[in-house]
């Protein structure tokens, strides 16, 4: 065979991958539109607006004096802190560089070309990367008020199928499943397929809404539950995720986890965060606040939002492709959805008390001009 292109020697699956677009950084802004950095409001990425927690920030700087030498390349107090907290055993932990690094190992272990993965539309733009990314087949289920419709991705299981990929709360739409409905979809699924269940923005749900899926372990080895510390925990720059499973099903995922995958600094700052449960409190009470007073706000300018059990909510306004532009000139980073079929959406994420009125004006002068 003559290649004229070196790059014609990927897989065609390969080439045919639309890049993860990630929300603007404030210094690509600034440089943008000579813009004060200082003076930018990022509320693009659901972040935490507290920053990270002073009992991670400890153990960072700890950690700092170690770097020299490779990390713990098997998480050990990090799952011992899991263990502890979670009442699982360390077979069943998996741990990523942030739990997008998870939802791929977990495509990597057990999909392949000739096999397909479920996944809700407007669903996170990583599961259908994932699958792609090892030839598989994404089954895409339309999704009913903006969020799954179990029944119908139920219906799309085929014996192909190997993997079901569900997100509660769902990003970007913020929709959640509830938990008498979600158990009854794992009674119901079959066994051959691997239901990943993408927990990232569970420590803002209040104790009522939350599901025993760590629980449910027990019942379902075909169960995978995975989190993050990049949202309640504060640690979205160092990187680290989870998964809990079977210990076979965890194996198998670790079979195929880079070597030292997490860093050291990341391992101690997550493991002394999962104890900070006030700094997990402050942060779920901010960010309810904050909710309140951002659709409160929307619903003073007229407009429509997708209710939403996250730290963000999305909002139709019209021409959003205009009005993010608009808000970007002011200053203001929110983050457009039309990769997730929702063109005439954008999703802000919530703030300190500062940043979201910051956010709601510069919205209501954007809508004005």
């Amino acid at each position: 065979m003559r290649v004229t292109d070196a790059c014609d020697l990927a897989p065609g699956y390969i080439r045919a991958i639309a890049p993860y677009q990630p929300g603007k950084p404030i210094g690509e802004l600034a440089r943008e539109l000579d813009l004060d950095p200082d003076g930018i409001v990022k509320l693009a990425s659901n972040e935490n607006p507290l920053g990270v927690s002073p009992l991670a920030m400890v153990a960072m700087q700890r950690a700092l004096a170690d770097i020299a030498r490779y990390p713990d390349g098997n998480g050990f107090e990090l799952k011992q802190a899991l263990v502890r907290k979670f009442g699982v055993a360390m077979p069943q932990i998996v741990l990523g560089n942030g739990s997008n690094d998870v939802l791929d190992m977990a495509a990597r272990a057990f999909l392949a070309r000739g096999l397909s993965a479920v996944y809700s539309q407007h669903a996170f733009a990583v599961y259908p990367l994932a699958t792609q990314s090892v030839g598989a087949t994404g089954i895409e289920v339309p999704a009913h008020e903006f969020g799954h419709d179990l029944d119908a991705m139920l219906t799309a299981v085929t014996p192909q199928t190997r993997m079901v990929f569900l997100a509660n709360p769902n990003n970007p739409t913020g929709t959640l499943l509830r938990a008498d409905v979600l158990l009854r979809f794992l009674q119901a699924v079959p066994t051959h397929v691997i239901v990943v269940l993408d927990e990232a923005y569970n420590e803002y749900l209040p104790e009522a809404l939350k599901t025993d899926s760590i629980g449910w372990l027990a019942q379902f080895p075909n169960l995978v539950v995975t989190r993050t510390f990049s949202k309640a925990y504060g640690l979205a720059g160092l990187r680290v995720g989870y998964a809990l499973a079977h210990p076979g099903v965890a194996d198998l995922m670790n079979r195929v986890r880079q070597p030292f995958n997490v860093n050291s600094i990341s391992l101690a700052a997550a493991a002394a965060a999962l104890d900070d449960s006030e700094f997990v409190r402050r942060g779920y009470d901010l960010n309810a606040s904050g909710m309140q007073r951002l659709v409160e706000g929307l619903g003073q300018l007229g407009l429509s939002f997708i209710p939403s059990f996250g730290n963000f909510v999305s909002f139709k306004v019209p021409d959003a492709p205009a009005i993010f532009q608009r808000l970007l000139k002011r200053g203001v980073i929110v983050r457009p959805v039309a990769g997730y079929g929702m063109p005439g959406y954008l999703r802000v994420s919530t703030g300190l008390a500062r940043e979201n009125e910051i956010f709601l004006d510069a919205l209501k002068a954007a809508l004005a001009e």
